[in-house]
């Protein structure tokens, strides 16, 4: 039986958001009803909302979230009403070419809920990332569910749904950071800040945390960054390779999206070194080089797709190491919010005031 929730919408391109009443759909066969319990609010909800994704407005935003199965459809067997779970944003089908070649972090067939959420007067919801989780209750496809010990803060757990996630794959993942690495990370907000803890799991011996604002180079330093540079008064590149023995890192990851970062990256990296893309740019930005110079440096430039991540093997994995306190996931948690406040910290987020306002229950 359907019913009826609260729920976050993005109605038009630029509009402030709105809280309203929302309908969940009885779930089909492999759909499953999740309660939220706990939901970050990511920069990606905001580009849905500025209408850098797409425009099949109206979104039901929402996507970085933990929560409790409540409601499964009548072939599921992934999950069970009772477990608690984080939403994943990429759910391995299995069956497409990359899975079927070993490479299922590159899923061409994610699975999403096979019915609509909608508005009351039955307006179709597009939901943040096949989630939309700022809502009472939403809609997922059950490979959507991944189980993780139950008795963790969902405020905490949440977060691995996307940005911490992808910060920490970046490194660990796509970069293949090992024991002894230079590592430089340009962009030090919620998934740079991961990437920086990734790095130092790893066993990287030096991790050089970049950015503009001096309080983000304080909250590096603190997820386990050896060296800063002020991208506002220093030479990204230079500074670099001051710190890394003339040579350049063995492996930069660019969370911020621009291509003048990205340059920075480039050139900063050793001669064969790895250049990881894990911030988002918006479709309208291009990339001028010389093309001798793409050629006459080794490595791999890469882009990171949610860290390359396999939730079932990564979230419970990283879940565990927190509770072993191996993992501060708490210190991304700038603030708790209230359902009816996302407006407020989408503005928090562009004053960089927050690495994570998490919208609890």
């Amino acid at each position: 039986m359907s019913e009826t929730v609260r729920g976050v919408i993005a109605r038009g391109k630029g509009a402030p958001v709105e809280l309203v009443d929302i309908v969940i759909p009885d779930p089909g066969p492999h759909d499953v009803v999740v309660r939220v319990q706990a939901c970050g609010v990511c920069h990606t909800d905001l580009h849905y909302r500025e209408g850098g994704i797409n425009d099949e407005f109206p979104f039901l935003l929402g996507h970085e979230a933990a929560g409790v199965v409540e409601t499964v459809g009548s072939a599921v067997t992934h999950v069970a009403a009772g477990d608690f779970v984080v939403l994943n944003w990429r759910a391995i089908c299995g069956e497409c070419r990359a899975c079927q070649r070993g490479r299922p972090w590159y899923c061409f067939d994610s699975s999403n809920a096979s019915r609509k959420m909608t508005l009351t007067d039955g307006t179709e919801l597009s939901p943040a990332l096949g989630i939309g989780a700022f809502a009472d209750k939403t809609l997922v496809h059950e490979r959507q569910c991944t189980k993780v010990a139950p008795g963790t803060d969902p405020a905490v757990a949440g977060l691995l749904g996307c940005g911490v996630m992808a910060g920490i794959g970046a490194a660990m993942n796509t970069g293949n950071v090992s024991r002894g690495d230079t590592v430089a990370v340009i962009g030090c907000g919620g998934v740079g800040d991961a990437a920086i803890v990734g790095a130092r799991l790893a066993g990287a011996r030096t991790i050089i945390a970049i950015d503009r604002d001096a309080r983000k180079l304080e909250w590096a330093k603190d997820f386990g960054a050896t060296d800063t540079i002020d991208a506002s008064t220093e030479d990204v590149v230079e500074r670099i390779q001051e710190l890394t023995g003339g040579f350049g890192a063995d492996v930069v990851i660019e969370a911020v999206g621009r291509p003048e970062t990205w340059k920075q990256a480039f050139y900063g990296r050793d001669l064969a070194g790895t250049v990881v893309l894990v911030g988002v740019p918006t479709p309208d930005m291009t990339l001028e080089m010389p093309l001798i110079d793409l050629f006459s440096r080794g490595g791999a430039l890469k882009s990171s797709w949610y860290g390359d991540c396999l939730p079932e093997r990564d979230f419970p994995m990283l879940i565990d190491l927190y509770r072993q306190g191996r993992l501060p996931l708490e210190r991304f948690v700038s603030e708790r919010i209230a359902l009816d406040e996302v407006e407020k910290a989408f503005h928090a987020m562009h004053t960089g005031d927050v690495l994570r306002s998490v919208v609890v229950w």
